[in-house]
């Protein structure tokens, strides 16, 4: 992360309350200042998603203090009542989050407070010198709930689905077996260059690269899946119940899933795709049962994933597995 090019910005505004909301630069702020606010969020991403935040949470706080993480917190008399983070990727930004703490207020006053904290930093971003593309997922938000500012800001909005299906009593039968030239096997630390290769070849061409633009590029895919492994964002990754499928014959790797943990007993699919020319021969559905049968074993009930909407194939082979969909929310894109 590079700091934010801007002074420290304060800007007064009133709430719908009467009282002032003050727009404070994130930096001036420690984690004993930030903490009930991420205990709170905390409380909600466990209700909501059955996502344990608290490694996530605590990544915030170490960054708070060490001044390093870029956003704004929204006071009023004296307290902090929400906030909002991003940082910077080359010449990208990327809003990482957003929460207002809902005790006490009305539904406008919180809409009121979001707005404030979405419109500053999507201004500054925007402002940025070198900044061409900003990204952001609020994933905890519901679709709708905070688009309107990134539509007013210029941003392209896509539908996302967070689904999940219960897996003690396991999912059900591939609809074809694998083939015999397929191999599956756990995830190896040596497997991170084919893998991107695979993201980047899966993706060529497809929505969700629009929504991130690191699957364009094997370099991206590489950063991506480096994310994905040493931060929690996504939870804790777990080797355990990553797996690639490989081609017997060349020795290829064709395809990847990989894995993490959001609770003890929660598994999440943080990505799963095949080379093109692999697609619709059951293989996918074979990993998914790979991740699906190691989690059970050692204990997991349930498995979530994230897709967007518009991917209609992959949309009805999870429904066609068991998944449903329990919460819809919205991915933006801006460039310039």
């Amino acid at each position: 992360m590079r700091a934010n090019p801007f002074t420290l910005h304060t800007e007064l505004v009133h709430s719908s309350s009467g009282d002032e909301l003050e727009i404070l630069d994130l930096r001036h702020f420690n984690s004993t200042d930030l903490r009930p606010l991420l205990e709170e969020e905390t409380e909600l991403w466990l209700s909501k998603l059955d996502w344990d935040y608290s490694s996530s949470s605590d990544m915030i706080l170490r960054y708070v203090d060490a001044r390093i993480l870029p956003g704004y917190a929204a006071i009023e008399r004296g307290r902090i009542r929400g906030y909002c983070f991003f940082v910077y990727e080359g010449a990208k930004g990327v809003i990482g989050d957003m929460f207002v703490d809902p005790f006490g207020y009305a539904p406008e006053q919180i809409r009121h407070i979001e707005r404030e904290l979405v419109t500053t930093t999507i201004e500054t971003l925007q402002q940025s010198p070198g900044i061409h593309r900003v990204e952001a997922q609020l994933l905890i938000h519901g679709a709708g709930e905070a688009s309107q500012e990134f539509i007013d800001g210029g941003f392209q909005c896509y539908s996302r689905f967070f689904m999940e299906v219960p897996i003690a009593v396991g999912l059900p039968a591939p609809s074809r077996p694998l083939r015999q030239e397929i191999e599956i096997r756990p995830w190896l630390d040596g497997d991170y260059q084919p893998a991107a290769q695979i993201i980047t070849a899966a993706y060529h061409g497809h929505v969700d690269s629009d929504i991130n633009d690191q699957y364009r590029s094997v370099p991206g895919s590489l950063r991506f899946l480096n994310n994905i492994v040493r931060f929690p964002g996504c939870g804790v990754f777990d080797a355990g119940s990553s797996f690639v499928a490989v081609h017997r014959v060349t020795r290829q790797t064709i395809g990847v899933i990989l894995c993490s943990r959001v609770r003890q007993d929660v598994g999440h699919i943080t990505q799963v795709c095949l080379m093109p020319e692999f697609r619709s021969s059951g293989i996918g559905e074979h990993l998914i049962m790979a991740t699906a049968q190691n989690l059970r074993s050692r204990g997991a009930r349930m498995l979530s994933l994230t897709v967007t909407e518009a991917n209609d194939r992959a949309v009805s082979l999870y429904h066609r597995l068991g998944f449903t969909v329990r919460h819809t929310f919205d991915a933006f894109v801006w460039e310039s």
